[in-house]
């Protein structure tokens, strides 16, 4: 089920949200468990059975590394036990395929391959079942002995199938207990439809800009066309996955829930560090809580530290989904994140002159967007033409469609919004109208028209992908 059908806006959300309010607390937490189930099991039930089985097999692994905590051998056995069944199921079901068709492309073998279809989410809900795994053996938390309170947390629908990735040491104590206030009802409520609206005005259009730019050979367009859809595509992506982090935050605060911010304004980066320190927090926070620091973090040497950062990005590449192309993107991410480190580039209380903080935004842009070009192609081929295109570095022979075809008035206009949206200038004006009632009113009028506006693009169209669904 989407975030953004009409079932989930005008049925399944109602109906829950008037059952967990008109409920007493003590109920909550069963109505959401319930809820998830059939959220997941509503578009593929024959996968519910794979969450579930990850929900027993952390329970009852978590239970015995609590047991084992003064035996530090039997501790980490169930630990590493746990984990490979975790890693079992994530490595057959997204990436099985790609490892038999690179034995076959290497071997020239003929095995044949198993055309696995990938459960939605479970790259988020495995990440989510290990941070409470792991977190248990560091002694950072309890152990859960309520499975229907761990099953909550591994499934709670808001955040389930697309993050954000919410680690259990932020939200254990909210299982237990927490409030639903018309303060947090009402917030929770305005940044879905901000969320939302992102997601369908925003990405949706200037996604199909993408895609008819990205579905061409790159020399049938001209440059310019060329940096039209990389552009497109990145903000496409970021209102897409940003859209849907604020739909998940907004309805965790609508259920009493606090969850962590996922992206803070990362186009404004003025180096690939301080992007990777703004996009998909949740995914950087977890590789830095839980791979970089189990490796020695920063504490071994700048050798370590830069072979650290590597793997890092290396595994975030791959997290990403079972195609060259994504191993590729992190292996180029990681290549900048170590640059930088290397010249001290990007640290967190830098101070830049005017010249110098333009002349690296810049930088920062051309290298996220060039990594887009990557992370979006079918295969390396085509990210190399079509960079190479970008970058005036091939002959175009023929071009097929003029700049007219690709995109439209309304289509530049939409570009233009998404310029502004991609800085906290709207965020920063909505935040100062909630000090005045007129203000504050002219907000809420607002937010209604999108909302509307929005569920007239949902209902108006056939275009309506969530990208990081398929990660």
């Amino acid at each position: 089920m989407l975030f953004s059908s009409i079932t989930f806006l005008y049925i399944f959300l109602p109906v829950v949200c008037l059952l967990y309010l008109v409920t007493k607390k003590e109920l909550h937490n069963s109505i959401l468990l319930i809820a998830s189930i059939i959220f997941y099991a509503w578009g593929e039930p024959k996968y519910l059975a794979i969450m579930l089985v990850t929900i027993i097999v952390n329970y009852y692994g978590a239970i015995l590394v609590d047991k084992f905590k003064n035996n530090k051998y039997k501790a980490k056995t169930a630990l590493i036990g746990t984990i490979l069944v975790d890693l079992g199921f994530l490595i057959y079901f997204k990436y099985f395929d790609f490892i038999i068709s690179n034995i076959n492309s290497i071997f020239h073998s003929h095995i044949d391959l198993l055309e696995i279809i990938m459960p939605i989410g479970i790259s988020f809900y495995t990440f989510q079942a290990l941070s409470y795994l792991i977190d248990v053996y560091r002694n950072e938390v309890k152990v859960q002995k309520d499975f229907y309170k761990l099953a909550l947390y591994i499934s709670l629908f808001p955040q389930l199938i697309a993050g954000p990735i919410v680690k259990y040491h932020d939200i254990e104590a909210q299982i237990e207990n927490r409030d639903v206030t018309f303060d947090k009802v009402s917030l929770g409520a305005k940044r879905f439809i901000i969320g939302l609206s992102k997601k369908i005005i925003i990405a949706n259009t200037l996604g199909s800009v993408a895609d008819k730019i990205f579905t061409q050979f790159p020399d049938t367009f001209s440059p310019l066309i060329a940096w039209l859809g990389a552009i497109c595509y990145s903000f496409q992506l970021f209102f897409d996955f940003s859209g849907y982090s604020d739909m998940a935050i907004g309805l965790g605060l609508i259920f009493g829930f606090k969850f962590l911010e996922n992206f803070n304004y990362p186009y404004i980066s003025k180096s690939i560090t301080e992007f990777w320190r703004r996009w998909h927090i949740s995914l950087s926070t977890w590789f830095k809580n839980y791979v970089y620091i189990s490796l020695g973090g920063n504490r071994k040497g700048l050798i370590k530290t830069l072979r650290n950062l590597g793997i890092v990005f290396l595994l975030t590449g791959i997290w990403h989904g079972s195609s060259w192309n994504f191993v590729i993107w992190g292996v180029w991410n990681g290549f900048f994140i170590i640059l930088e480190k290397i010249l001290g580039v990007g640290k967190k209380d830098e101070i830049l002159s005017g010249a110098k903080r333009i002349f690296r935004h810049i930088y920062t842009i051309l290298i996220f967007v060039s990594g887009w070009v990557i992370f979006r192609s079918d295969d390396m081929t085509y990210a190399f033409t079509y960079l190479k295109n970008m970058f005036g570095m091939i002959k175009v022979h023929d071009v097929l469609y003029p700049l007219t075809y690709y995109v439209d008035r309304f289509e530049i206009i939409i570009l233009a919004v998404a310029i502004l949206c991609s800085t906290p200038i709207f965020s920063k004006m909505i935040q100062n109208s909630e000090e005045n009632k007129t203000l504050k009113a002219f907000v809420n009028l607002w937010l209604i028209f999108l909302l509307v506006f929005s569920t007239m693009f949902i209902a108006n169209s056939t275009y309506n992908p969530f990208i990081y669904f398929r990660f």
